[in-house]
């Protein structure tokens, strides 16, 4: 029989070290459920992609229970660019009329999800697609936006089509799923009062479907490794009121800021904390879930 050497010995060991240490955290987390942001990086490399699904599973195996909401601006640019769709931006967000809508619904719901739900079927999980319009689960609005003209100082209202933002989450069909031991996967497309079908911001839909699920941690998957300081520092832990101030004095800018926005709403409608975390990492997510010390950003009341 082959025995191991001690250089074998010595890794086996810092690995059984490494699960002793997660022990507490997962029975901490057990009975919890977390809702994951998924989106960047993560999402269009092949291996950070079959490793976020491993890592789903492992959570699911361990008692937490994972929801996942993803994005996917680039595979929707990629698809009108390949249909000869003209697609216009207003403030970072995409102007959705009627025929990019249904590319847009076409692409998350279908294509993206799919592809997120085999993954994790095939790492073992057992996940179901759907979005916001299944279950009535996100019902939305039509997104309100305007600028200032800065030459008349005159405000003018934006009109982004089909652009929606949530004004309701209804989580039952999220428990009836988790209590069939599968995991949810949501495109985040809302469903308007009279049927109309509205594209939502994935960070946005994130935050109020683990607010609605009374989720025990948001986890935002980002491409950035945290909050970092002036000095480029990470920022470990913030409360949401350093978050604001962070905002006024410049610290925080640019496409943090909604991310931060959407953890801080969150923390106040209830979810125990929120965390940006670098999705490039791999198993990052165990990482901050199953450490104590964490590697990303921790937002908290």
């Amino acid at each position: 029989m082959k025995r191991n050497s001690i250089s074998d010995t010595k890794h086996w060991l810092r690995t059984a070290r490494t699960i002793t240490e997660a022990l507490p955290f997962m029975r901490r987390y057990s009975g919890e459920t977390f809702v994951i942001k998924y989106g960047g990086h993560a999402m269009v490399d092949e291996e950070l992609a079959a490793l976020f699904a491993s890592d789903i599973v492992l959570l699911k195996q361990v008692g937490v229970n994972p929801i996942v909401v993803h994005g996917g601006g680039p595979q929707i640019g990629r698809m009108l660019e390949r249909l000869s769709v003209a697609s216009e931006f207003v403030d970072g967000l995409r102007v959705t009329d009627a025929k990019t809508v249904e590319v847009v619904e076409m692409v998350l719901s279908g294509t993206i999800n799919k592809s997120i739900v085999s993954a994790i079927n095939a790492a073992g999980g057992r996940a179901v697609g759907l979005s916001g319009k299944d279950g009535s689960l996100i019902q939305a609005q039509k997104l309100k936006r305007s600028t200032r003209d800065p030459d008349s100082n005159i405000e003018k209202v934006l009109d982004l089509g089909f652009v929606g933002e949530p004004t309701m989450v209804d989580p039952r069909i999220l428990f009836a799923l988790q209590d069939s031991g599968l995991i949810p996967v949501i495109a985040p497309i809302g469903m308007g009062p009279k049927g109309e079908t509205y594209n939502i911001n994935a960070d946005t839909v994130a935050g109020a479907v683990a607010s609605a699920a009374g989720a025990s941690r948001l986890l935002m998957l980002t491409d950035v490794v945290g909050v970092l300081d002036k000095s480029g520092e990470l920022l470990p832990d913030l409360s949401a009121e350093e978050v604001g101030r962070l905002q006024q004095d410049g610290t925080i800018s640019g496409g943090m800021i909604p991310k931060l926005e959407t953890c801080v709403k969150a923390v106040e409608n209830g979810v125990e904390a929120a965390v940006i975390l670098d999705g490039r990492m791999p198993h990052s997510m165990l990482l901050e879930i199953f450490t104590g010390a964490g590697i990303g950003t921790l937002i908290h009341r």
